[in-house]
């Protein structure tokens, strides 16, 4: 963990609620590794996963929500931003035919792993899950480097469905389509996937009151015990997630 200062350097919309936030001055992460933003008038930090790191210029995807990221959506570049960097255990990139799978929001960190597959020569399958066409982004950064599969909710673009109901609406079987799957989204697209196959990791979000595994507050029950999402995590294998 780091304690920088960064600049934002742009603030763009992809869609009506998420932003794309650059900033310089960053030391590199790993897809799947978060920071913590301060946030004026917010106490909390408000932990964000890396959707791009690349020669000290950090790429944040926001999702309008709440006060603290309303006021994210709206900084201008200039500002400069305090913030907890590096944080988190990211996720592996061993497999040889990886499945990326992202719902919403969680599609971002899974931009920074397509890249670094590509970097060594694999492409992989992307699927992007969205309740609508108008949520869709990323689209065409991902087709750089990956297969890319959309689904939508409401059959607005792309398989209409779920996820997960593409992947199995087309068949996707472990070892034949795919070795691992690497995964981020809302909890119950995560809980089935691992009911699906539990080859994978899963980048899990939670409430964090620290960040960096002081508080315990974001623990989750896993066959190792508690865990901190935060320290121990954002990704956990698959298998060993316990879910309640």
């Amino acid at each position: 963990m780091k304690r920088e200062t960064l600049l934002l350097t742009g603030n763009r919309p992809l869609t009506p609620t998420v932003f794309e936030l650059t900033f310089s001055g960053a030391s590199a992460m790993r897809a799947g590794q978060f920071v913590e933003l301060e946030v004026e008038g917010q106490y909390l930090r408000r932990p964000i996963s890396v959707c791009d790191s690349a020669d000290g210029t950090l790429t944040l995807l926001v999702k309008r929500v709440g006060v603290g990221t309303d006021k994210m959506s709206r900084w201008q570049a200039g500002r400069e931003v305090s913030a907890l960097t590096g944080l988190g255990n990211g996720f592996g990139s061993d497999a040889t035919k990886p499945l990326l799978v992202g719902g919403g929001i969680g599609c971002a960190p899974l931009y920074r792993l397509a890249r670094d597959f590509a970097e060594k020569g694999v492409r992989p399958t992307v699927v992007l899950g969205f309740q609508a066409a108008a949520e869709i982004y990323y689209r065409d950064e991902f087709a750089r480097y990956a297969e890319v599969i959309v689904a939508t909710d409401d059959g607005s673009d792309g398989f209409k469905g779920n996820a997960v109901a593409a992947l199995c609406d087309k068949g996707f079987a472990a070892g034949k389509d795919f070795d691992r799957y690497y995964a981020c989204g809302p909890a119950v697209m995560l809980r089935a996937l691992s009911a699906w196959c539990a080859d994978g990791e899963l980048s899990l979000e939670a409430r964090m009151g620290c960040g960096f595994g002081a508080c315990m507050g974001c623990s989750i029950k896993t066959t190792d015990g508690f865990r901190r999402v935060c320290k121990e995590g954002p990704v956990f294998d698959a298998a060993k997630v316990i879910w309640e």
